[in-house]
């Protein structure tokens, strides 16, 4: 298995109430890793942030917490009209639409969600780094 690296502790935005941010805080501390954690729900991600987020991913299709209840207040109809600046700024402004956790390495790479697997290979340096 590749070694995390831990020189700097990643940004993972997350929520206390959220069952996947928990496992994910507690596979980052199996893995020796004490991230800075910041409350997505008072303190959203910038709009830089979720720019790079938007590039990163590959679209807003991951960056929405499709099951919360701002997502469903909002509507998915309106949503979709949104351009992605109309939709980055409604995330930066209500952290409960964002898909949690989000992470953000020190090398500045982005994910959301949880899956073991893919937060190994973002939070891995690569050969020579």
């Amino acid at each position: 298995m590749a070694r995390i690296a831990t020189t700097a502790p990643p940004r993972v935005y997350s929520y206390a109430g959220c069952s996947t941010c928990r496992k994910a805080l507690a596979w980052l501390k199996q893995q020796g890793i004490t991230p800075e954690l910041i409350d997505i729900t008072t303190n959203p991600p910038s709009g830089a942030e979720l720019n790079e987020a938007l590039l990163q991913l590959g679209g807003r299709g991951r960056l929405f917490n499709t099951s919360g209840q701002s997502y469903r207040a909002l509507g998915s109809a309106r949503l979709k009209a949104m351009d992605d600046a109309e939709a980055l700024a409604a995330l930066a402004a209500d952290g409960r639409l964002i898909k949690r956790p989000l992470l953000i390495t020190a090398a500045g790479r982005i994910t959301t969600g949880f899956k073991p697997e893919e937060w190994q290979t973002l939070l891995t340096p690569a050969p020579g780094a």
